[in-house]
């Protein structure tokens, strides 16, 4: 929690002080060749006046007229694109939990905020060589969750495993709590995909509505292959909690431009995809021997590369999305609406990029800092946990806390009688 926490904080700061116009602002190298001239924005802060009180601006969108002009302060894009940029490196957490060096943790977010997911968002979001591709990723799936299953997997790998209890079963800690949470996380979706319209009306409606047309499908299509071809051959909870988050993850790159027939293929597809990915592949040599503590590589990296191909076969053009400021609509046409089989070849060339880029980057960022700070802690420390690390537990004990304070002080405390207190190994 203490992670997640220090994560969100540290990013909003990055965010601020040059991680926005990273992602969103001018072309850094404008001169130069390929993508290089439109890969990742200049670094520099949005903390002034005049540039968080004017109106919303993304200088390679809105100045060539590929947007009709934003209605809303500078101030609401930044904090709008922090919530995105926030939670992608929150969900690798998932993938290196219960043994990734907090200190270490610290120092990866900020370099690997600036110099992976910046690029990511410029290149798709930011009007940066990609988009000027014409890719297209909707509300996330290649800038966030791609990226997060991409880079999550090769911490994992970096890090190294768990301790083999950990492994050997992995145990929710608390049924109703996952379902609150994942309940939360459905609800603040629609938030997510109906504001990335930037604009309000019938088109952030139905990015709304295929956003949960999506998810019901993919969960019913989960609890029914674990029925016919799960390890137990029963439905179960955790499987429905995967079919929700891989629904959301697969139909966020596609949400407004997908009709409600794409919305139910996409969310049956991806939920089928995900379920063998989770249940077969991850039995494979490669994905076997990483330590992948919460299978974010298939929940999101599986998902969100699922969802943003079939983009290139199921975008609507009739679901406009705005008018184009010469008055013109913008939508796109997947290939079976008609012969346009480039679009999915933009959606896979977009996905490679993020994948090499991001695993690359990943490796380098964690292998510089491993040179300083030791990034998975020591197995006694492990097999500790909580009150070796923060001197917490999330469920004290009265017994715990006794001996913790017993051995801070290397002395019992006064008001605790020394022979009530035993020693375990």
């Amino acid at each position: 929690m203490l992670m997640a926490f220090t994560g969100f904080s540290l990013v909003l700061v990055v965010w601020v002080l040059w991680g926005f116009n990273m992602g969103f602002g001018e072309a850094l190298t404008p001169s130069w060749p390929g993508i290089l001239r439109a890969f990742v924005g200049k670094p520099f802060s949005v903390l002034m006046p005049n540039s968080i009180v004017g109106r919303a601006h993304i200088p390679l969108v809105s100045d060539a007229g590929l947007m009709p002009p934003f209605n809303f302060p500078q101030a609401t894009l930044v904090y709008f694109q922090f919530a995105f940029a926030a939670i992608t490196p929150l969900l690798f957490l998932g993938s290196v939990l219960g043994r990734m060096s907090f200190k270490a943790w610290l120092v990866f977010v900020p370099v690997w905020s600036s110099l992976v997911y910046s690029v990511n968002a410029f290149l798709l979001w930011g009007g940066g060589w990609w988009a000027q591709r014409g890719a297209l990723d909707y509300s996330g799936g290649y800038v966030i969750h791609l990226a997060a299953g991409t880079s999550g997997f090769v911490a994992a790998a970096v890090i190294g495993p768990r301790l083999a209890r950990d492994r050997a079963k992995p145990v929710p800690n608390n049924l109703p709590m996952v379902m609150l949470g994942v309940a939360l996380l459905w609800l603040g979706w629609n938030g997510f995909n109906g504001g990335d319209m930037y604009f309000g009306g019938p088109q952030a409606s139905a990015g709304v509505i295929n956003t949960n047309i999506a998810t019901a499908v993919a969960v019913l299509t989960w609890v029914i292959w674990d029925m016919l071809g799960g390890p137990q051959r029963k439905p179960t909870f955790l499987g429905a909690v995967n079919g929700a988050i891989t629904g959301l993850v697969a139909i966020t790159p596609a949400a407004g431009y997908v009709d409600g027939r794409g919305a139910i293929l996409i969310g049956f597809i991806a939920s089928s995809v995900v379920w063998l990915s989770w249940n077969k592949l991850a039995k494979t040599a490669p994905f076997r021997r990483v330590d992948d503590a919460m299978g974010v590589v298939h929940t999101h990296g599986v998902a969100g590369l699922t969802g943003g191909l079939l983009v290139g076969l199921f975008a609507n053009p009739n679901m406009v999305v705005y008018i184009n400021a010469d008055g013109s609509p913008f939508g796109t046409k997947g290939w079976i609406w008609g012969d346009n089989p480039k679009q999915l070849l933009w959606q896979a060339g977009a996905a490679l990029t993020i994948i090499v880029w991001d695993g690359v980057m990943t490796f380098l960022i964690l292998r510089v800092i491993g040179l300083f700070i030791k990034l998975r802690l020591p197995d006694n420390v492990l097999e500790t946990g909580d009150l070796a690390v923060h001197d917490e537990e999330a469920y004290p004990s009265g017994l715990d806390l006794v001996t913790a304070s017993a051995l801070a002080s290397e002395d019992v405390p006064p008001s605790v009688s020394p022979a009530p207190v035993p020693r375990t190994e």
